[in-house]
């Protein structure tokens, strides 16, 4: 057996999540495979999630950031955020159905995005860098989606399963920074037509821009710093929502306009066909 935080326990861990997603049945937690709550072993899974799929050929567009709402903080037992890899794959059009089955367990949250204009390399960035390093901001849908059964996470599953990255959609309209308070916003996201979510910016860290001067300074401090043309979702602004064949979502943003996804239903696919 593997010593624990060993190559051979993370390289396990891996390859279980791997299948999970190469076969569309969910895994047991990884967690039990990986030292207790340790969460570098836990982002040496994910880099070899990103390794492979780079390998592969898809292109990395950016990150996301989890864990940001204290409330999820407080019931995985963590003081921290996560963050995980976006690949050009993950890109859904707005407008575009969603297949049926090409996520296992889809949970749909709205954000603020924000797209650089250029690198942010340092260790302590202010707000200053990150202002003058953002070309402006969008409203986003994150599909998060979890390869573990259940969603029967801690911190340790969720960021070696790439923090729960599954799809996500941005709104086509860019905003300048200069011309909306991301603190402030407030945000709504409806699901068939009711809302199923309200929340602000300040329920993410107190502010979108608080989420990225941490992703800013974690990655730079790893040596692999935030660049121009990255995009970075930074975090969920209130409570996500399940999502199921057919349905249809909404997020509107103050200052930032209205983001939408689709769900296509398998028998409508099959009626298509």
């Amino acid at each position: 057996m593997s010593a624990p935080g060993s190559a051979g326990t993370v390289t396990e861990a891996a390859a279980v999540l791997d299948e999970a997603a190469r076969t569309g049945v969910p895994c047991p937690p990884v967690r039990s495979l990986l030292p207790e709550a340790d969460v570098e072993a836990a982002y040496a899974v994910q880099r070899l999630y990103v390794d492979r799929a780079v390998a592969e050929g898809r292109r990395p567009v950016g990150r996301k950031i989890g864990l940001t709402s204290p409330a999820v903080q407080r019931q995985l037992g963590v003081d921290r955020p996560d963050f995980g890899a976006l690949f050009a794959d993950m890109a859904v059009p707005e407008g575009e159905p969603i297949a049926a089955g090409r996520l296992l367990q889809p949970k749909v949250e709205a954000e603020v995005a924000l797209v650089l204009g250029a690198d942010l390399p340092h260790r302590d960035p202010t707000v200053a860098d990150l202002l003058r390093a953002t070309a402006f901001a969008l409203p986003a849908l994150e599909i998060v989606d979890s390869r573990i059964a259940g969603w029967d996470i801690t911190i340790v599953d969720t960021i070696a399963d790439n923090a729960s990255c599954g799809l996500f959609v941005l709104g086509g309209t860019p905003v300048p920074l200069d011309r909306v308070d991301l603190r402030g916003v407030r945000m709504t996201l409806t699901k068939n037509g009711e809302t199923v979510s309200r929340g602000t910016g300040a329920d993410c860290l107190g502010s979108p821009l608080t989420a990225a001067l941490w992703l800013a300074s974690a990655l730079a401090g790893l040596g692999d710093p935030l660049r121009a043309g990255d995009i970075v979702l930074t975090g969920a602004l209130g409570p996500m929502a399940v999502a199921t064949e057919g349905d249809e979502f909404s997020a509107h943003i103050e200052g930032l306009g209205t983001v939408g996804a689709v769900f296509a239903s398998a028998t409508a696919e099959g009626a298509g066909a």
